[in-house]
């Protein structure tokens, strides 16, 4: 039987003064999964990424990630277990400015105590950035880059520790159609070659069938239970 890496149960979340409302009664994902996640813009699927990855807690409900309980960790434990086990693809990007585009790359390694900067994961960072194309931009700063390269950066960022579950968030919106094609079979190798769990929110319709699943945000809050994106009540 295949294990979960994702188990939500009855997730409640509002923004205060507005009329934003989350309501997902179940989710399951299928560990070593890669499903994709559709559905209009302002629906929650950022908001569902934030959650899951422990960056927005929910008001209530249940949010287990490899069995651990998001929602009754503080925030520190939360941070502590993000670092370790989830590799996350903001659609911000949220680089760091004043360092070059290899230590951007490497930036999980010097936040995170239980990763080594070792040669083997530099060299690790240098293929990542060569299959994105940007071998000859390590050097360089981030402030000089494309909006695009900026977002094969976080992605090499966000694959750099091989982490058991990765969150992407529209990791291809500002790509053209072979470089979106480029990162999706990259991404998606990660999930063959290391088992990784991956959820990624798209609005580009024609990736779908590369994924092994899909989640309709549409019918997702009215779901009774999902499994790896499937209907299994």
């Amino acid at each position: 039987m295949n294990r979960l890496m994702i188990t939500i149960r009855d997730l409640q979340f509002s923004w205060p003064a507005t009329e934003f409302r989350l309501q997902i009664p179940s989710l399951d994902v299928t560990s070593g999964s890669a499903v994709a996640i559709t559905g209009p813009s302002g629906s929650g699927k950022t908001t569902l990424l934030n959650i899951i990855a422990g960056i927005q807690p929910a008001i209530s409900g249940s949010v287990r990630i490899h069995n651990a309980e998001f929602i009754q960790m503080s925030d520190s434990e939360r941070r502590t277990f993000r670092l370790r086990q989830i590799g996350l693809v903001f659609q911000s990007f949220e680089l760091i400015e004043y360092l070059s585009v290899l230590d951007n790359v490497l930036l999980p390694a010097r936040i995170n105590p239980a990763v080594a900067l070792t040669n083997t994961l530099r060299d690790r960072a240098r293929h990542l950035l060569t299959q994105v194309g940007l071998e000859r931009a390590m050097p360089r700063s981030v402030t000089r880059l494309s909006q695009g390269e900026r977002q094969r950066v976080a992605i090499c960022r966000a694959l750099i520790t091989n982490p058991p579950l990765l969150l992407a968030d529209e990791p291809t919106g500002n790509l053209d159609p072979d470089s979106t094609l480029r990162i999706v079979n990259i991404l998606l190798r990660q999930v063959r070659e290391h088992g990784t769990t991956l959820l990624m929110v798209s609005h580009d319709h024609t990736l779908l069938p590369h994924f092994d699943s899909t989640i309709d945000f549409n019918t997702l809050q009215k779901a009774e239970s999902v499994v790896g994106g499937f209907s299994a009540g």
